[in-house]
């Protein structure tokens, strides 16, 4: 049996001894410290060992790109930069012109189970793709990946992610500020929580009084009805105040989302594909839930909808913004400087702390934003069970869809 493994083991004896001895004629030319993150990468391919590593991979990868991979190539054909514009296209067009199929009067407690999907997809992109990229870079399909292992450097990465998540907190604490405190969860954004306590009695009168009128309304056209539907005289000031300012916290999100793809993008076509996949899914209940919320403040149909249009350009905003900061900012991907010569004595750049401020608004939105909301029960409880395992599918069902696009 001794013998059957020797020729194996010489063989693995001899790709180290290759690779130790061109360590060490590395080690003879150039100092590592002088060396980037990039150019230690290229240096340990040429390594026997590794070169092998890489036969072995390029073997096993099948010959033909997944189905998701062929799409995702159509969707993104562009640069990082001109995939990011796309894809803010992409989440910011078809959302918008849903809301004309949606009627005035609807309910955002409604949007429950879209509002459980959308979080399956945010958490799972965020624990499935942006964490592990954050931490541990994307994978090559053509050679075998290193990671050099920086302790402040997962240190600044961490500090990212709680910056991003603590800045919407700070977003969600000045609208409880703005309107008095009565700020809630209305569906699945801590941002958009602007409805005040007076919004569910007003807007609930005003579907009676509505409802009524209909009825006896019946010779006007549907375009009439949902124009006059709810009365601009009937709504409580601080009701309206509340619809303005979810505009304003709606465009400061659609920010942050276009410093999500942008930055995703610049990270690897993969996670800004899936990114893009998830912000898509969370971005339809939380624009039916804004529609639905500015209708309640005495908006018309034909409004509302403009102003979430309106809104949309602060998506676009974050893009460049985000492009501008790979661009001019750095990213260590790229970047010629030493390990220890980016942020704060590590290989970062200022690029790359766009995606961990991603990862930490993700896990705000995806947790503390939704949960209470998922939560909350009724007096039924029969009904209560069915709708808490109905909710619990739809997050396994977008946490399953983020895990199905990108496993090998």
């Amino acid at each position: 049996m001794a013998s059957r493994f020797m020729p194996s083991r010489r063989t693995g004896f001899a790709l180290v001894a290759g690779c130790l001895l061109f360590s060490a004629l590395a080690a003879a030319t150039a100092r590592p410290g002088d060396l980037s993150v990039g150019e230690i990468e290229e240096q340990l391919q040429n390594c026997p060992l590794v070169e092998a590593l890489n036969e072995q991979k390029r073997a096993s990868a099948p010959e033909t790109a997944s189905l998701t991979s062929q799409i995702f190539a159509v969707l993104f054909p562009g640069s990082p930069a001109v995939n990011s514009l796309l894809a803010t296209l992409y989440i910011s067009g078809p959302p918008n012109f849903l809301l004309a199929l949606c009627p005035p009067n609807i309910d955002p407690a409604s949007l429950s189970v879209m509002v459980a999907f959308a979080v399956g997809g945010l958490l799972g992109d965020t624990l499935f793709h942006l964490l592990p990229e954050i931490f541990l870079g994307e994978d090559s399909p053509d050679h075998v990946s290193f990671v050099m292992v920086e302790p402040n450097k997962n240190l600044l990465l961490g500090l990212g992610i709680m910056v991003g998540f603590f800045t919407f907190v700070a977003m969600d604490k000045a609208l409880r500020i703005a309107t008095g405190g009565e700020g809630g969860h209305d569906h699945s954004h801590g941002h958009s929580h602007t409805e005040v306590a007076a919004a569910s009695t007003t807007s609930s009168e005003a579907n009676d009084k509505t409802s009524g009128e209909l009825k006896q309304r019946k010779s006007k056209s549907a375009k009439e009805v949902s124009e006059d539907s709810t009365p601009e005289k009937e709504i409580n000031p601080s009701v309206k105040l509340g619809g303005y300012l979810n505009l304003i916290a709606d465009f400061t999100h659609n920010i942050t989302d276009g410093l999500a793809l942008s930055s995703s993008f610049y990270a690897s076509p993969t996670i800004g594909a899936t990114t893009t996949v998830a912000v898509f899914f969370h971005e339809i209940p939380h624009e039916v839930g804004d529609f639905a919320l500015l209708i309640q403040s005495g908006f018309s149909k034909r409004k509302a909808m403009g102003a979430q249009f309106v809104t949309a350009v602060g998506a676009f905003l974050g893009t460049f913004i985000g492009i501008a900061v790979q661009e001019f900012g750095g990213n260590s991907a790229v970047s010629e400087a030493g390990p220890g010569a980016g942020l704060w004595g590590t290989s970062l750049q200022w690029g790359d702390m766009l995606l961990p401020f991603t990862a930490g608004t993700f896990l705000y939105v995806g947790t503390v934003a939704v949960i209470p909301e998922l939560l909350e029960t009724g007096k039924d409880k029969g009904a209560e069970v069915r709708k808490t395992i109905t909710q619990f599918l739809a997050v396994a069902v977008g946490a399953g869809i983020m895990l199905a696009i990108s496993w090998d």
